[in-house]
């Protein structure tokens, strides 16, 4: 039994992984693990190296080489001494086996550079181009958020990340880049050109909307999110809630237009000044203009040269809350309409939402790759996208967290189930048995029924019956249980 291959959007150019090679891979990056956690460091990058070269589409795998390197180095974004006089020959070194398609010499001669010095730009962005070859969306853009960490204001770093966040259609960030470009190369015609037309996409496909939703039509913030609700602005229900003319002031809205002003009067007297803009994003939340919040913070984010994570993490929780609030709202046009399309909507919008809490986990995760409780939520988020390798990872990184440990290994004997590795799947359901405790009665049911089913199939009888009996003991009418119990006993009286 092998593993699915990953897709061919995630390893376009590359051949096939075997099961055999997954399996080594992941037994030298747990050993990897181990060694970065006694910080044998240079031994740890050598085999995270091993790893990568060999799945360089893998994003876990790039996380760490670099979180191991960040480590090393005590994060002080220069690397060795004299770094820069000895990467310009191993620059040339990436880009050449790049032209080749000679991708294993193109990492191998990355990890090389990036030895030296993790947040050597130059490395990272030819890194960055090898990404977008192979169609490695995913690491492409954690190298580069990564070089934007080591160079903030860089023109050059900045403009190949506005390049690709606008191809990957994540328009807040991309135009985020190209105004630092404008910041650090005031004129900038490509800037200027690239942030109006980036506002026009964004209007139309920000959140997952089709043009076809508006007909056609080139709408503002208003009318698309009156569009997903199913219905104009003028409709009954939204009319019924607007307050009265003569309500206005005891709503409190003149004095929260007062205070806008005043914010934004500050911002354009000082506009590098952070606080009044997370003033303003608050003011906005608070009255739920969720679009307007994203759109101040991310402005703050550009003003603080992309390095303030309060501002960072409070972009991130904006972004969030906007897109479970267009699940919402394409939900219940969906329960009005009842229409084909309006459920391909809510599926849409769900997909959207569950992508950008991923994205989100990811960066956190990246930030504190020891933070176990970031790592289990990152998995959930792969998992529910189908990134069944990736969630595999994400989960074994947060097994020693004593809070989820059973939903760690339910979660997981689930992923492996999905790639086919029985195997491991039945280890893990038999382990989240044994973590599961009174207080967790649903996770251990679940764990024994998935683990007597499985070694049911397995042909490993005495296992499957040992576990759907317990099963049957705390509940028997769970699922089907009795009928699995039932199939066990005929096999076994055929024999």
């Amino acid at each position: 039994m092998s593993a699915q291959p990953p897709t061919k959007a995630t390893r376009s150019g590359l051949p096939p992984i075997t099961t055999a090679v997954r399996q080594r891979l992941q037994a030298v990056f747990e050993h990897a693990q181990r060694s970065a956690e006694k910080a044998e460091f240079d031994y740890a990058h050598d085999r995270f190296t091993e790893c990568l070269v060999d799945d360089p589409v893998n994003l876990i795998y790039l996380q760490h080489v670099l979180s191991n390197l960040a480590q090393k180095y005590g994060n002080n974004k220069k690397g060795a001494k004299f770094a820069a006089l000895r990467l310009t020959t191993t620059r040339m070194s990436i880009t050449k086996a790049v032209g080749k398609g000679q991708w294993r010499d193109a990492f191998q001669h990355a990890c090389d550079a990036l030895k030296t010095n993790p947040w050597d730009t130059g490395t990272l962005l030819a890194v960055a181009d090898a990404y977008e070859q192979l169609g490695g969306d995913e690491c492409q853009l954690y190298v580069l958020r990564w070089a934007l960490d080591a160079a903030p204001k860089d023109a050059t770093v900045n403009r190949r990340a506005a390049q690709a966040l606008a191809r990957l259609g994540q328009f807040d960030q991309a135009i985020s880049c190209w105004r630092r470009v404008e910041l650090a190369k005031p004129g900038d015609q490509e800037a200027a050109k690239a942030i109006h037309q980036l506002g026009v996409e964004q209007t139309i496909q920000k959140g997952g909307y089709e043009q076809k939703l508006l007909h056609g039509a080139l709408a503002d913030a208003s009318k698309l999110e009156a569009a997903v609700r199913g219905h104009t602005p003028h409709d009954e229900d939204d009319a019924a809630a607007q307050p009265a003319k003569g309500d206005e002031e005891a709503a409190g809205r003149p004095a929260d237009d007062r205070r806008e002003q005043e914010l934004l009067a500050a911002i354009e007297a000082e506009p590098a000044s952070i606080e009044n803009y997370v003033q303003l994003a608050e003011l906005f939340t608070a009255g739920d203009r969720l679009r307007d919040a994203e759109k101040t913070l991310t402005r703050a984010l550009a003003a603080s040269g992309g390095g303030d994570l309060t501002v960072r993490e409070q972009l991130e929780e904006t972004h969030l809350r906007r897109a479970h609030q267009q699940v919402a709202l394409a939900q219940r046009r969906a329960e009005k309409e009842k229409t084909d399309d309006a459920q391909q909507l809510a599926r849409r919008m769900g997909t959207q939402a569950n992508q950008a809490e991923l994205e989100v986990y990811a960066a956190r995760s990246a930030r504190e790759p020891g933070n176990l409780l970031l790592q289990y939520e990152l998995g959930l988020r792969c998992k529910r996208a189908g990134k069944y390798n990736q969630a595999i990872q994400a989960f074994q990184a947060a097994r020693d967290d004593a809070r989820h440990k059973a939903q760690v290994q339910l979660h997981l004997g689930e992923s492996f189930q999905y790639i086919r590795q029985f195997k491991l799947a039945l280890a893990s359901y038999e382990a989240a048995i044994e973590a599961s405790d009174t207080s967790q009665p649903d996770t251990k049911k679940l764990a024994l029924y998935r683990a007597g089913v499985l070694a049911g199939e397995l042909e490993e009888r005495e296992r499957a019956e040992k576990y759907l009996t317990e099963l049957a003991g705390l509940d028997f009418g769970y699922r089907d249980v009795a009928a699995q119990l039932d199939k066990l006993a005929k096999l076994r009286d055929s024999e």
